[in-house]
């Protein structure tokens, strides 16, 4: 099986990385040639993950991003959620006939906020049966440097999705997979929201005691989401019955909310301060998926009716001028 990797961020890397590990060569589309340059030369990625090294036979590199999905059988698309539609608008409609497409986006496409799927389907007319996703609590810095991680495949069929997974799989990194491949995309955005809230917590001077009560509530607001979410699409009944305090959901909220690399909670925490979110971005000068997804996830609940009052007032202090400080007078109102 022909694998190509869609993205040259942080996230893209450590999935290169357990893929060529595993043996695995690589079709790698990276937006510019200085990169391509230095992963040739030295061996790494200058961007991104420094600790992580390549061995340059296991990967072609390349600007043209219609060479490496016309040359690969599987396509693990690992861009940020807001640069992935500028890069596959340059190709063409039947770009992925016969393809299988692995997700590993943790955003909502802002455009006409669509999770990937969506997006594939209405602009490719890809169908979802060859879509499937890889997600869960397994930060690029820790696959860099081989702590043992886990990660979940999701696919309508379970089946191929074991089979995509096994190339995945190292003594490092383990493999999980279930079916809810809808729910699991939008656990992942939610947690992105909710860990900005956590860094916004701690920037306010919020203890442990708070936190833990806070994450609490939004595991229960980010189930409610996706339930309503699953039974008002009217799926099968199997995919009502989800174990959402499995690592994909719950934990990847803990470590994503916990953790010093979670690039939201180091967001989160700056706006906590007192910075501005322009000051905040370009202080982080990188993407913390958060902050669109809050726009993103308000508008979608629009449709979706859930009860989500915390995700409402992160929003509102991320882009309503709602100060950190009555933001959180509001939470601290509505925790249980």
């Amino acid at each position: 099986m022909k694998f190509g990797m869609i993205g040259n961020g942080s996230w893209a890397t450590a999935l290169a990385k357990i893929l060529t590990d595993n043996g695995n060569h690589i079709n790698w589309w990276v937006r510019n040639q200085a990169t391509i340059d230095t992963l040739k030369t030295r061996r790494h990625n200058p961007h991104y993950l420094h600790a992580a090294y390549f061995d340059p036979s296991m990967f072609s590199l390349t600007t043209d991003i219609k060479e490496v999905v016309k040359n690969s059988d599987v396509l693990v698309i690992a861009t940020p959620s807001a640069y992935a539609e500028s890069a596959l608008q340059q190709l063409s409609n039947n770009a992925f006939e016969n393809k299988k497409i692995i997700s590993a986006i943790k955003g909502i496409l802002p455009t006409k906020n669509q999770i990937l799927n969506d997006y594939l389907f209405e602009n490719f007319n890809f169908n979802i049966s060859n879509y499937f996703t890889v997600l869960g609590p397994c930060h690029a810095e820790e696959v860099a440097s081989e702590k043992l991680s886990y990660l979940t495949f999701s696919g309508n069929d379970e089946k191929v999705a074991k089979e995509l997974a096994t190339y995945f799989k190292t003594p490092y990194l383990n493999t999980i997979t279930n079916h809810d491949v809808l729910g699991v995309q939008y656990a992942a955005i939610l947690k992105n929201i909710y860990a900005l809230g956590a860094g916004i917590a701690h920037g306010l001077e919020y203890g442990d005691n708070f936190l833990s009560v806070y994450i609490a509530n939004t595991a229960d607001e980010m189930v409610r989401f996706c339930k309503k979410l699953v039974w008002d699409l009217e799926t099968l009944e199997e995919q009502k019955n989800i174990n959402y305090a499995a690592s994909v959901y719950l934990g990847d909220l803990l470590v994503t909310c916990y953790s010093l690399y979670s690039r939201n909670r180091m967001f989160g925490n700056m706006i906590g301060k007192g910075y501005s979110v322009k000051a905040a971005q370009l202080e982080l000068n990188m993407v913390a998926e958060g902050y669109n997804a809050s726009k993103c996830v308000f508008i979608k609940n629009q449709e979706v009716q859930a009860n989500m009052p915390i995700s409402k007032i992160i929003y509102d202090i991320l882009w309503n001028n709602l100060s950190a400080e009555e933001g959180f007078k509001q939470i601290e109102n509505i925790l249980i």
